[in-house]
């Protein structure tokens, strides 16, 4: 797009130029692909930004970095270190490149979350993208660029998930809550019952806009249902008997930490809506308090390898010259 650049930008009047697209990728020069966290097709979005000056860019820089740790932190509820590359580990012809880091606690490995880059004016002066400024005279764009892909999506599950199967944050679920009907072989009559709060429910809780599922399949069992829905991930599950109506609660089964408390049926929306967050909260929480656990500080080569040899962070002098 940078020949289109060229071609939009004359005067300092056109800049701030931003632009934002959703694209395809395909990698070709490597092997063995990893669903989500480096596979050779993936999808991403990208932004490509003109400024005036090194100021604009790098505020510009920055700021996506910033939104970017807010897309981890407040919907993935994945905890990221931000920070700068070292220059052999910047993008090639970048004057400067910002990330966000995750650390992996299974792996004890990081991972690239996405990043943020200032351009300078190297590819202006390779494509020619000049602008008037408001001396008249002409001037090389500083230039920006920024991504992040569906690894955002590996990264999520690695951090969170278990053995039993994925582990999703309330916020980016597709259902927030699945609900259960708890029926038993003839007794027709407090099975309509059940069934009955169940949809009462269900339509209570999609009034108020939470994502909810009413499995009301009669093939499978309820125990074949939690199943189901716990390798899902499904953050909530809801389950009705007729014990739990003469109570006037549901038993709420929390996923990430296996949790069952009784939630007031006659509250409902308001009391899923409240451990909703509640479980991004603990979720985020969680995820930090075992990448701090794993921080090191060192000051010397063996104590950095055996600390590398730990699954570790580590913390150490850099002074980015070789």
């Amino acid at each position: 797009m940078y020949p289109s650049f060229a071609k939009w930008i004359h005067s300092h009047r056109d800049l701030p130029l931003v632009i934002n697209q959703w694209s395809n990728v395909v990698r070709w020069e490597f092997k063995h692909p990893t669903p989500f966290v480096r596979t050779r097709e993936f999808l991403w979005q990208e932004g490509h930004t003109a400024h005036e000056n090194l100021e604009q860019a790098n505020e510009q820089m920055l700021g996506i970095l910033d939104a970017y740790a807010k897309c981890y932190e407040e919907l993935l509820a994945v905890p990221v270190v931000k920070g700068t590359k070292s220059v052999d580990e910047r993008f090639a012809g970048a004057y400067m490149t910002s990330t966000t880091e995750i650390y992996v606690p299974v792996s004890g490995r990081g991972i690239q979350g996405a990043t943020s880059h200032n351009l300078g004016q190297n590819f202006s002066k390779m494509f020619n993208i000049i602008y008037l400024d408001k001396n008249n005279e002409k001037q090389h764009v500083w230039q920006t660029s920024w991504g992040l892909s569906t690894r955002s999506i590996g990264a999520m599950i690695m951090v969170h998930s278990d053995d039993m199967g994925l582990v999703l944050p309330p916020r980016v679920a597709h259902t927030q809550v699945v609900i259960i009907a708890i029926v038993k072989q003839n007794q027709d009559e407090q099975n309509a019952k059940v069934k009955e709060a169940c949809e009462n429910v269900f339509a209570e809780l999609k009034k108020a806009g939470i994502r909810v599922f009413y499995d009301d399949r009669d093939n499978y069992k309820s125990g074949w249902k939690y199943n189901y829905w716990e390798q899902r991930g499904v953050p909530i599950r809801l389950e009705c008997g007729v014990k739990d109506i003469e109570k006037g609660e549901l038993l709420c089964c929390v996923r990430h930490s296996g949790e069952k408390v009784g939630l007031k049926q006659a509250s409902i929306a308001q009391e899923v809506q409240t451990k909703l967050d509640q479980i991004h909260q603990e979720m985020l929480d969680k995820a930090l308090q075992a990448r701090l656990t794993h921080v090191k500080n060192v000051d010397n080569w063996k104590d950095f390898m055996d600390a590398l040899a730990g699954r570790n962070i580590c913390m150490a002098p850099w002074c980015d010259v070789q």
